[in-house]
């Protein structure tokens, strides 16, 4: 990298904002070992005298950032590679004079395929040109599994010696002071072992997906050259927006697909590429709702559903600083909080993603899983991200017995959930029937601050909404006011869920039986047969913490207002005890 000056500034301002930082730092002369780390299997911009142009990172790195140094040096797994001939041969004549000092034969049997043998043949290397003043630039890709994550303990022999090297390498005076520039390249940054990490002669920077400004620049230069087929109905401006938490090489096979199959590009066709390309980049950790409902078919929990009505439309209106981070959604087994979510989905007008289980048995990977999910988020905003069973998916800080996963995991959410800078653009909804068993770093206010308690049908007329919504919701036609008596007389206290299987059955029977529509023997028949699962302590128990974890009075049904919360609190340890000893907990 050049001196700074006028011209470096200039210079400077051409560069992606991750790499402006890297020069930066560099400059400062207080680090020569840098990790990159997130979007690195991306296209990157180059400008240059001739244009602008999109490169792999690799080519970024050796013609924007050491295109004036002498020696350039690719290594991975796979071997050594050089920015040009003149490198090339210049280590050679470095590894004959090694072969003749040590009595080795590299130079002529081949680099050994080690990662600790390679780095140490570098590190003379390098010490060998530092003293003659040469500029170098080395570049280190899949560094993990150079230096993979793990306990020092548990780490091969060969590991720890990359380790150390790659260490010394970074707080080496020599290597600060001469002109030496080491980037070491992953995709998840957990996936590098944390020495390095946390080493202080590191540093690490993410690459971000591109912004929309990004992806709207790369798409108007690949239109230029392949214009769309005819009929396909986006613009640049569209494809760039919907394109949002794409990397710019998928964004190329879109418009290449289209333009080679002479396939219109049409925005139905651009939301199923694009759910198929970030399914598939999350490795199935996250999945897109798809609802077929919006908050019309939500029956019962009124109040509920108007707060929810409420964040909707302030979405709508672009208000988005005035909603919470995020909302516990909680309550009994049956009272519909996955539905009235998804109905949330399909009312909002903006994506969402159910996350699913992202952990694995392998060292590293449920950390890698995660970092790679929540970068995807980011760069997806705004978006709503559904979690359910989150008492069980998120982890707490609790480290015994998984090798501290648990607790990483839950620093990674945390972290990411407590960002201001995402309000309104990244929306949690954590959904329990035991939100007291939910972390508290993660359900207090600047995380997911809102609490909407749903409980079952407690007045006549929140069953006949609940019935008409489930016939709604399953396609069934009304019934007659009689049937609806009938059906109100002998629901009893179901929960929405009992009733849609209520429902179910009879419509099985009248479709059995060739009736048109289900009629009042069909419905009692079904209702005289079915037996609703009973859990009573475990459903006291669900009510009684959502009726503590709520944060608005207007959500609890009326017997709970204005009881006392130490008697609430009583109330639900005793359940609590009672559970764990029926249960030999």
């Amino acid at each position: 990298m050049p001196v700074s000056s006028p011209k470096t500034e200039t210079y400077l301002d051409a560069l992606p904002a991750w790499a402006r930082e890297l020069s930066e730092k560099y400059y400062s002369r207080s680090y020569a070992l840098f990790l990159l780390s997130g979007n690195v299997r991306d296209l990157v911009q180059l400008r240059g005298a001739e244009g602008t142009d999109f490169v792999p990172i690799e080519d970024f790195l050796f013609n924007a950032l050491f295109g004036q140094r002498d020696l350039v040096l690719h290594y991975d797994r796979g071997g050594l590679s050089f920015g040009s001939s003149d490198s090339q041969a210049d280590f050679r004549r470095a590894l004959e004079g090694y072969d003749s000092f040590h009595g080795t034969n590299y130079a002529q049997g081949g680099v050994p395929r080690s990662p600790d043998a390679v780095l140490n043949l570098l590190d003379n290397y390098l010490r060998l040109r530092i003293a003659d003043g040469r500029k170098i630039g080395l570049v280190i890709d899949f560094a993990e599994t150079i230096v993979p994550a793990g306990d020092m303990s548990s780490m091969s022999a060969e590991d720890r010696n990359s380790l150390v090297i790659l260490k010394r390498w970074a707080r080496n005076p020599a290597f600060l002071n001469a002109d030496v520039t080491i980037c070491l390249v992953s995709e998840n940054q957990i996936e590098v072992n944390q020495g390095i990490v946390q080493q202080p002669g590191v540093a690490s920077l993410s690459i971000p997906l591109p912004e929309y400004s990004e992806r709207l620049d790369f798409i108007r230069v690949q239109l230029k050259k392949q214009p769309l087929p005819a009929g396909s109905d986006v613009s640049d401006e569209s494809l760039a927006k919907l394109g949002a938490g794409l990397k710019r090489v998928q964004l190329q096979s879109l418009i290449s697909h289209a333009v080679q199959n002479r396939q219109p590009l049409t925005i139905k066709a651009l939301t199923e590429h694009k759910k198929e390309l970030i399914e598939a980049e999350s490795g199935g950790l996250l999945e897109f709702v798809q609802s077929r409902f919006d908050l019309s078919f939500v029956a019962g929990n009124e109040q509920a559903k108007r707060k929810l009505q409420d964040a909707a439309a302030a979405i709508r209106a672009g208000n988005t600083d005035v909603l919470p981070m995020g909302y516990v959604i909680c309550g009994p087994v049956g009272t519909g909080k996955t539905f009235i979510t998804t109905c949330f989905a399909g009312e909002i007008g903006i994506p969402a993603v159910t996350l699913k289980n992202f952990r694995s048995m392998w060292q590293g990977v449920t950390e890698g899983n995660l970092e790679r999910v929540l970068n995807l988020l980011k760069a997806m905003c705004p978006i709503a991200v559904i979690v359910d069973e989150a008492d069980a998916q998120l982890g707490d800080r609790s480290s015994s017995g998984d090798s501290g996963v648990s607790n990483r995991v839950f620093a990674q959410i945390a972290q990411f959930m407590g960002n201001t800078e995402l309000r309104g653009k990244v929306i949690w909804f954590l959904l329990t029937c035991r939100p007291d068993l939910l972390p508290v770093d993660l359900k207090r206010q600047g995380r997911a601050e809102e609490h909407i308690a749903l409980f079952y049908p407690d007045t006549t007329e929140e069953r006949l909404a609940l019935l008409r919504a489930m016939q709604r919701k399953i396609g069934m036609l009304p019934f007659s006011a009689d049937v609806e008596t009938f059906f109100i007389q002998h629901s009893g206290s179901l929960s929405g869920a009992d009733i849609e299987a209520v429902l179910v059955r009879s419509h099985m029977r009248s479709s059995l039986q060739h009736k048109a529509a289900v009629d009042a023997e069909d419905l009692k028949a079904a209702l005289e047969d079915f037996i609703p699962p009973s859990y009573p302590t475990e459903i006291d128990l669900q009510n009684l913490v959502a009726v503590l974890e709520c944060t608005s009075k207007g959500l609890l049904p009326k017997q709970y207002r204005d009881i006392e919360r130490g008697d609430l609190i009583r109330r639900a340890n005793e359940l609590l005890a009672l559970s764990r000893s029926t249960s030999g907990g």
